[in-house]
């Protein structure tokens, strides 16, 4: 737990300056192998710790590793006489420190008796940097950006897998500890406590770890500037742990007195309290202090929770020693049985989030780099262009983004009908789940985790509604409005699934239709008809018109911008309107196919058990199922070719006439030579993007020109437009490059021997 508090304010390269120490990169792979060994020490400490405290009073050890810390600090550092003196209000500073120090000694090591060393040693070890890192992505508006929420969500992951995924508390009920016969007051309080909150001791531990590490890192931060006012981290430590002894020592008396002790010889104990003192308590808060002088404190952070999480791995699974089976020995007679902390996959899975989290949490955030260098001045100075977006917040806070999504879903139609319909969908698969488990009904709890699959389909429905109104940025370039086809086709490809093993196993039963328990079929799926009804009804727009503008669509304005080589046309903003069904929304379409497989579903479970009740015809369960598989997947095969189709860049096909009409306008404009290049496509629900070469005479007014072509292509449906203008001294420049201007416009004539196949798109 100890660590500098600010050891490298004093410290600076050259003279006095602050910030560390200035090493070569050669020089400082000897402090990186000091610090890994050190935390793998620290891994021994603690595994030994966690057998000492089988008999070990927690007070009693706590008290031994603040005296034995104590001692070697007051010897080697001097606190009393070195330094200037300490004064009275200062002493009060050092006596509240010595105070909070014992109290999250306390918290630590009695997680460590909860949830055991491996747990413990993930939870728990973790760098300031890493914590601050994280609580400032969780409740601030400066996280450090998306990488910073990323390792935010993997941290939190890893203490969820240790809560829920993790098996230990069936070892934990092995350790059951009665009521009563605790060690102590003190310790029938922590466990009250534990048990109060509802949860296994293990898990129990977990949270109260969860608390001492974040009261750790408030306990190094208001430490910092008292290490500097009483003359250092290493004289603060050592005073600091002289106040503790004298605070524990009455307590430890009274302990002593009142309880039976466990410890057969204290004299076998010298030793391993030895090594934890050494490699807990002092070689790690100097090595820590040392490090960080010569290196960045995020490197510390990085290059030491790996070796630390590593050897917690290794000790979980291989860990004995001599000094740990006579520690198991002595505690024979109070535990029949065995109490170690076995290791399951929910650990591993935490072990290797924990380590993802505290390599990107402990990077240091790129700010300032999202200009693009474009050149150098005349004196040499580089010069940045820095987009929009480069001045905006890059990452918000969790709360303030679930408050920012959930009212962009709510003012937008879409997207708060599929979320009042998951709200509902939730409550009834919630309620079914509750209602199985409180009558055993296997039925009702697999329709339950049926609907809760279904729920997310239509998670990922809303968060591609949500995502598709969010800003273009320098890196999307083109907004976020094609995650809606991307959402639509996969919902697709999972109905396809879904609708094959559906017929698959139709097909089986039709061969050997098994009987079946018709007892809460009916009232499970008159429920799920009516759910999916009101989804039916909410939905169905998204089946019978194309949508508009409304989702997905880039907020720009017409501008145009002529040079002496090109005219430039971006952005002409129009609606689409054609008559087909390439403009329909993708994601809400997949949606609605996904909401029209429950509905039928539940209409074929409801006519099969009635035929079932009332003629025993066992072969109507698999009937229905295959008549419904085939339905769902001749319903999802248009949604799963117009996603194609889009995705592949293909010319809507309802604007195609109309395109092909536009291009001959274009080519009786007057001053156009040709065109050449022309290439249109659908980019999203509401955007027919477009780009297109024209060719036009050296005395002809361009800017003229390229709003023709604009509003040409405008009625015609393609509303984002790039059009670049080529003159005839662009031919004239191309023939000095041995290529005649006869040359360039016979191949830009290509266009003119344009021909139809019979579904009416065209091939040049």
């Amino acid at each position: 737990m100890e660590e500098k508090y600010g050891g490298d304010v004093l410290a600076g390269p050259g003279s006095g300056g602050l910030g560390p120490v200035d090493v070569p990169s050669a020089r400082l792979t000897k402090y990186i192998v000091l610090l890994c060994f050190t935390k793998f020490l620290k891994a021994v400490g603690l595994f030994e710790s966690y057998d000492l405290l089988k008999v070990v009073h927690i007070i009693q050890f706590i008290f031994i590793l603040k005296l034995g810390t104590a001692f070697f600090m007051v010897l080697f550092q001097k606190p009393f006489s070195s330094g200037k003196s300490i004064t009275k209000h200062q002493w009060i500073k050092i006596f509240k420190h010595a105070v909070a120090g014992c109290i999250i000694s306390l918290l630590w090591f009695f997680g460590l008796t909860l949830c055991g060393p491996l747990r413990t040693l993930l939870l728990f070890e973790h760098s300031d940097i890493v914590v601050i890192s994280l609580l400032s992505v969780l409740f601030t508006s400066s996280g450090g950006g998306p990488a910073k929420t990323r390792g935010a969500a993997f941290f939190i992951i890893a203490v969820i897998c240790l809560l829920l995924f993790d098996n230990d508390d069936l070892m934990a009920k092995m350790a059951e500890h009665p009521e009563g016969h605790h060690d102590s007051a003190l310790t029938h309080m922590l466990y009250t406590a534990i048990a109060f909150l509802g949860v296994a001791d293990h898990k129990g531990g977990v949270l109260l770890l969860v608390l001492a590490l974040c009261c750790k890192v408030g306990f190094h931060t208001a430490s910092r500037k008292l290490s500097i006012d009483v003359g250092g981290a290493k004289r603060l430590q050592a005073l600091s742990h002289l106040v503790s002894v004298l605070l524990l020592c009455p307590w430890v008396i009274v302990l002593s007195v009142t309880t039976e002790s466990k410890v057969e010889s204290w004299f076998s104990l010298i030793m391993p309290f030895t090594t934890v003192i050494f490699f807990v308590m002092i070689l790690d808060f100097y090595v820590d202090s040392i490090c960080s002088v010569k290196m960045e404190v995020s490197k510390c952070a990085r290059y030491g929770s790996f070796p630390i999480f590593i050897s917690a791995l290794l000790f979980g699974n291989f860990w004995t020693h001599p000094i740990t089976d006579q520690l198991r020995a002595m505690n024979k007679a109070a535990h029949q049985e065995s109490t170690e902390h076995v290791l399951s996959g929910g650990v591993v899975v935490s072990a290797i989030f924990f380590i993802l989290s505290a390599n990107i949490l402990s990077s240091p955030s790129k700010r300032g780099q999202k200009g693009t260098l474009i050149g150098y001045s005349p004196e040499g100075t580089p010069l940045y262009n820095f987009m929009g977006d480069a001045f905006q917040h890059s990452s918000h806070s969790i709360p303030r983004f679930i408050k920012e999504s959930l009212k962009q879903i709510l003012e937008e139609n879409d997207s708060r009908q599929i979320f009042y319909f998951l709200c509902l969908n939730m409550l009834f698969t919630f309620v079914e789940l509750f209602y199985g488990v409180l009558t055993n009904s296997l039925g009702l709890i697999s329709d339950g985790f049926h609907m809760l699959f279904d729920c997310s389909a239509l998670v990922m429905g809303l968060f591609a509604a949500l995502m598709s109104r969010w800003k273009a940025t320098r890196i999307f370039s083109y907004g976020y409005g094609r995650i809606e086809i991307l959402s639509g086709f996969i919902n697709g490809l999972f109905l396809m699934v879904i609708a094959f093993f559906v017929f698959m196993e139709s097909v089986a039963r039709l061969i050997d239709p098994p009987e079946l328990d018709t007892h809460m079929l009916t009232p499970v799926s008159v429920g799920g008809l009516i759910v999916n009804l009101i989804g039916i009804c909410a939905f169905s727009h998204a089946h019978n018109h194309s949508h508009g503008a409304s989702q997905g669509s880039c907020h720009s304005s017409d501008h145009s911008h002529s040079h002496h080589l090109h005219g430039h046309s971006d952005h002409g903003h129009g609606h689409s309107h054609g008559s087909g069904g390439g403009g329909m929304n993708a994601n809400m379409r997949g949606v609605f196919l996904h909401v029209l497989a429950d509905t039928l579903g539940s209409i074929g479970v409801i006519v099969s058990t009635i035929l079932i009740e009332q003629f025993g015809w066992f072969i109507a369960d698999p009937l229905c199922s295959l008549f419904i598989a085939i339905l769902i997947f001749l319903s999802v095969i248009p949604l799963i070719k117009d996603a194609c189709q889009v995705l592949l860049l293909r010319l809507p096909p309802e604007y195609e006439k109309e395109l092909h009409l536009a291009l001959e306008k274009i080519q009786k404009i007057e001053g156009l030579i040709s065109y050449r290049d022309p290439h249109f496509w659908r980019h999203s629900a509401s955007i027919v993007a477009g780009t297109i070469h024209i060719q036009v005479t050296s005395d002809v007014l361009e800017q003229r020109i390229v709003q023709q072509v604009t509003g040409i292509l405008k009625d015609a449906g393609v509303n984002n437009l790039t059009i670049q203008v080529e003159k005839e001294a662009y031919f004239q420049h191309m023939s000095g490059l041995s290529t005649g201007f006869n040359d360039v416009l016979a191949m830009t004539k290509q266009m003119e021997s344009m021909k139809y196949y019979r579904d009416g798109t065209y091939i040049m």
